[in-house]
């Protein structure tokens, strides 16, 4: 099987993340950034994730691709969620501080889907519309934006580390996980005690390389 991604989405990396929990036997294939069609020639659709699966077929959503690998094996292991509102009021009143400074920054790092000029350039023409900011404005407002990121973690005083329950995972950390981890590209980052260990924690239970080495 093969899974299409980028490695920045955080749709990705929900599919990602329970394929490295499962130790499944998939190909993670790049797809370039601004390659529009190579999406919708397998799903109809300018999605990321993409899951090829062993028939050839393709299926696209996140979830439902998480789904399907977790129970590949017969023994499906992830938990039943429980605070889907807890998670959107944090992204909510996150989403503002962490766009601006993760879209300037997946441009200062290497990574697999912005491997040409023109899958950058589609990037920051759409997120910069986005965002209505010009990406070296909001990268110059760091600070201010740090200020804004470190207020909104009081909402996640609901978490609950994967090592005070037995290391189960569940469909909570699946929807969670994705967008704390690529915080960890940017520097600075005020991360409470216990998100912090959130995140390695999942990182390591799932086989979901961070950020740290090479934050901006």
């Amino acid at each position: 099987m093969k899974l299409f991604v980028f490695d920045h989405c955080p749709f990705c990396i929900k599919a990602m993340m329970v394929a490295g929990l499962k130790q499944a036997d998939i190909e993670l294939v790049y797809l370039q950034n601004h390659d529009v069609d190579a999406r919708i020639d397998k799903v109809g659709a300018n999605l990321v994730p993409i899951l090829q699966k062993e028939d050839g077929s393709y299926m696209a959503e996140s979830l439902d691709i998480a789904a399907y690998i977790d129970a590949i094996d017969g023994n499906p292991t992830l938990a039943a969620g429980t605070n889907d509102d807890n998670i959107a009021a944090w992204s909510e009143v996150a989403r503002p501080f962490s766009s601006r400074l993760l879209f300037p920054r997946w441009m200062k790092v290497e990574l697999p889907e912005f491997g040409s000029q023109d899958a950058k350039d589609w990037f920051t023409n759409n997120k910069t519309a986005m965002i209505e900011q010009d990406f070296e404005d909001a990268f110059a407002k760091t600070e201010e934006y740090l200020a804004g990121l470190k207020a909104s973690f009081s909402q996640l005083d609901w978490l609950v580390l994967p090592s005070e329950r037995n290391n189960q995972l569940s469909y909570d950390d699946v929807n969670l996980f994705p967008a704390l981890r690529n915080l960890t590209v940017v520097k600075g980052v005020a991360f409470p005690t216990k998100v912090r260990q959130y995140i390695d924690e999942v990182a390591a239970l799932t086989a979901t390389t961070l950020y740290d080495d090479i934050a901006v």
